[in-house]
């Protein structure tokens, strides 16, 4: 067993939420059971994950996408099935979201550089006066059908590029999910490839007017990578504790 406050100061400190602005509020959202033997990570706060990490005997969840954005105005409808069901089970529910992005050590983004095989990896992506992606270079250039295989390879993705950028790829900037706000950011700086989740349609002549290629490898699946890390973490600094990761795709 392990206090919940113990393991809520612990990812406090890893993944430093006092220090970034977020629409997300990071932390601890819902409190539940003081004690707690297993964790559930998951992408996404939801009725369908909440149940999965009861069953598996979890007394907290953490996730990257929470339940309260900006504080909640109202506790009716869906917000009433979420809070009752996480209070009267128990359920400590986690969240972090941009802090899991940008972590340089348990990050979505510098785990995707990692996979990537990218070297001389900076903060990249400017969100709300931070920092939210990484970028870096590839040691060996490649093309695109070859770096593809790389993320086939490395996270099980499909990817859909849009390959407009040159022949030989050296350099790669990643913000995942719906990261491409910083399409521009990437053009200007002439990077190579950007790399995200998902992105609007608009976004098409954005990428073939800046003469890069765009790569959407899902949303939910390059932010599969944060929680899993966190859950390293928490076993590393709690051998006591148990972890599952509750897989729950949206398909996008």
């Amino acid at each position: 067993m392990v206090r919940r406050q113990d393991i809520v100061e612990f990812l406090d400190d890893l993944l430093d939420i006092n220090d970034v602005s977020d629409h997300s509020v990071n932390g601890l959202q819902v409190q539940g059971c003081e004690e707690v033997r297993k964790v559930g990570l998951a992408v996404d706060a939801a009725l369908s994950v909440y149940e999965r990490a009861i069953a598996e005997g979890c007394q907290m969840l953490v996730v990257h996408h929470g339940l309260i954005w900006g504080g909640l105005q109202r506790i009716t409808d869906r917000n009433h099935a979420h809070v009752s069901r996480l209070i009267h089970s128990g359920l400590n529910l986690y969240a972090a979201h941009l802090p899991l992005d940008m972590s340089p050590d348990v990050g979505n983004n510098a785990l995707l550089c990692q996979m990537a095989g990218l070297v001389g990896i900076e903060p990249f992506g400017a969100y709300h006066g931070a920092k939210i992606g990484w970028k870096g270079a590839l040691e060996v250039p490649c093309g695109i059908s070859q770096f593809e295989d790389v993320w086939r390879e490395q996270l099980g993705a499909t990817p859909r590029t849009l390959p407009f950028g040159p022949e030989l790829i050296r350099t790669v900037a990643i913000v995942s999910g719906g990261g491409t706000g910083a399409l521009k950011e990437a053009i200007d700086e002439g990077i190579d490839c950007f790399v995200s989740g998902e992105g609007p349609h608009e976004k098409y002549h954005e990428a073939l007017e800046g003469g890069i290629h765009l790569m959407y490898l899902g949303h939910y699946l390059t932010e599969t990578v944060g929680v899993k890390a966190v859950g390293r973490s928490l076993i590393a600094e709690f051998p006591e504790l148990s972890t599952v990761f509750i897989d729950e795709p949206t398909g996008f």
